[in-house]
């Protein structure tokens, strides 16, 4: 008799799996993460999810059908999650397109390149479907700076003999060449041949890119109070650029650039991409670290190493860091395969050096509000400090897994003392390695 309900159980348990496999998976989660650079629409189940995407005109818009799923209460939520400010998606809507498939339509404000791919779990995700919305045409970095820089400080209307933007640019270390309207025989202006200016001293833009780690799908760290690391690093790379856009270096202007400033995933080698187009002087990645114990604390700077790191928590930290790019979620089939590769390889013994030099200036100044995890900068294979010719560094303000640097991280008051503390670091920096003028393309 035992054994006969034993079979029974059995039976029901294979019974049981079967309905589980035919049901399909479940819902767990719906995002929108609106930015300037593209739109992301993230669907996260307990299962691998089946779909497809089909280009709808008059208006446009996107249906993606997935399939094996009935519509749920949770994928209902997308249509509060648009924001009226997301210059890609006006409106989300999804319905139960037939027997087990759902059809989410997605109405556009202007044509785009959407990416759908999946991605397997990882950290606190299970599966997710991902559609990235991207313009046709891509967003220049450099044509943004220029754009922001000119809508700031208005120049003249252009004239035969004036070129706002050529002006700007040539501040930029683009152009050197100065021309002699002094009439010559056959009237014919002399030309003399193009001279460098003198290496000491620059009159152009000075660029400082900064970084604010994580963002988007990947949260970062996150602290006992649920302090997100994405956040608060943005929050101190925004005061951080006002107090950069206010100051000079030996009369030439400085301007910050952001390689996010909103809550948006970017990838690694996206964000090295962005700071050499812009033909950035520094690098600052700014990161709030976090640790197995609540007991680490201080501020560390790092900078890149061609070789091994220089401990082992450098190392660990490193190859957390570096997995931003598997959390964020990067679409790898779009990706171009010969640009990743030279990424891991970009790095020069000259850049290295600066960069250290980068790194122990900041360090003395971020000493001065409070412990430091190590006084010396520490070096490990950072995939986001590779530029091969801008100094870079990374730099971890505090331990957010630490109850009381959580605390001082959320405070307005040690958001500005640390944005001063980076400002003085990045002057005292350029002013024992003034900026050259640029004979380098972006």
């Amino acid at each position: 008799m035992k054994r006969r309900d034993l079979l029974q159980g059995s039976s029901l348990l294979l019974l049981l799996g079967a309905h589980q496999i035919a049901r399909g998976a479940t819902i767990l989660a719906v995002r929108l993460w609106p930015g300037p650079d593209y739109t992301r629409l993230t669907i996260e189940s307990d299962g691998l999810l089946s779909s497809h995407q089909t280009m709808l005109s008059l208006p446009p818009r996107l249906a993606v059908d997935i399939e094996g799923i009935e519509l749920s209460p949770t994928l209902r939520e997308l249509v509060a999650k648009v924001k009226l400010d997301d210059p890609f998606v006006g409106g989300v809507r999804a319905t139960q397109h037939g027997p087990g498939v759902v059809r989410v339509v997605v109405d556009l404000k202007q044509p785009t390149r959407p990416q759908l791919f999946t991605l397997p779990p990882i950290a606190a995700y299970q599966h997710r479907l991902v559609v990235d919305f991207y313009p046709t045409k891509a967003i220049d970095p450099l044509e943004a700076l220029i754009a922001e820089r000119m809508k700031d400080r208005p120049m003249p209307a252009p004239t035969p003999a004036t070129d706002p933007l050529g002006e700007l640019i040539a501040k930029n270390g683009e152009r050197t060449v100065q021309s002699d309207p002094s009439p010559v025989s056959g009237g014919e202006a002399h030309r003399p041949a193009p001279r460098q200016l003198p290496p000491r001293k620059t009159d152009r833009l000075i660029i400082v890119a900064l970084d604010p780690g994580h963002g988007g799908e990947d949260p970062g760290a996150v602290g006992p109070a649920g302090t997100r690391e994405k956040d608060v690093v943005l929050q101190v790379a925004q005061r951080l650029r006002e107090r950069i856009n206010a100051t000079s270096v030996n009369g030439s202007p400085m301007r910050a650039f952001l390689t996010r400033d909103a809550d948006f995933f970017v990838p690694l080698h996206v964000r090295v991409q962005k700071a050499r187009r812009v033909q950035a002087d520094l690098f600052v990645s700014i990161h709030a670290d976090a640790f197995m114990t609540p007991a680490a604390r201080g501020a560390s700077v790092f900078a890149l190493s061609q070789g091994g790191a220089s401990s082992t928590a450098a190392r660990w930290l490193a190859d957390k860091e570096n997995q931003a790019d598997l959390i964020g979620g990067v679409n790898v089939k779009a990706q171009d395969a010969h640009v990743v590769r030279a990424m891991i390889d970009m790095s020069t013994t000259a850049q290295i050096n600066d960069s250290l030099k980068l790194g122990g200036a900041m360090l003395g100044e971020i000493g001065q509000l409070g412990k430091l995890h190590k006084a010396q900068v520490e070096q490990a294979g950072f995939a986001v400090l590779k530029a091969p010719d801008i100094p870079s560094v990374l730099v971890e303000t505090a331990f957010i897994s630490n109850p009381e640097e959580e605390m001082r991280l959320r405070s307005d008051s040690y958001q500005e003392q640390l944005a001063d503390a980076l400002m003085r670091g990045i002057q005292r920096y350029f002013a024992k390695n003034p900026p050259l003028a640029r004979n380098r393309t972006a």
